[in-house]
């Protein structure tokens, strides 16, 4: 299985990648991609859970990364970099079936394969960085996720 969630994650990197650059929309992308069109159902299934939640939440996204990379303005990476962040930070908080430590050695695996050989450190440091500052030192260095308080409670 984690082969194809592999090109699941890399697949949903390539189609944001896509709508970034040239505003393409999800629906044309999924029709006209010649790499989702001809992958197996489950990672399609996967890559396009990935950026369509990813797309849903750019903005709460966005603003995460912004607070953790502050010497590096989104608009100003690498499109790879942000988006390879973008989609791992979507899968880090919103999916739960993946440990936190697989999602970031994941984007770390994708970014030295996609990007250049600095952004991998980066990568690994700005999710790590946000986990860390969401669920805290002690419970980020555990390999699953704690489950959030429930509204009112610490």
């Amino acid at each position: 299985m984690s082969g194809r969630r592999r090109r699941a994650r890399e697949l949903a990197l390539q189609l944001l990648y896509q709508r970034d650059l040239a505003g393409t929309e999800p629906s044309e992308m999924f029709l006209h991609t010649e790499e989702y069109t001809n992958a197996t159902p489950d990672v399609q299934e996967y890559a396009s859970r990935l950026l369509l939640g990813t797309i849903s939440r750019l903005g709460e996204l966005d603003e995460l990364l912004g607070k953790q990379s502050e010497h590096w303005r989104l608009g100003r990476m690498p499109v790879v970099d942000r988006n390879l962040l973008r989609v791992a930070l979507y899968e880090l908080v919103h999916e739960d079936d993946t440990p936190d430590p697989v999602v970031i050695d994941e984007a770390v695996e994708i970014a030295k394969k996609f990007s250049t050989p600095s952004s991998a450190p980066f990568i690994n440091g700005v999710l790590d960085g946000i986990r860390r500052s969401l669920y805290g030192p002690r419970e980020a260095s555990a390999h699953r996720r704690p489950k959030p308080a429930p509204a009112g409670k610490p």
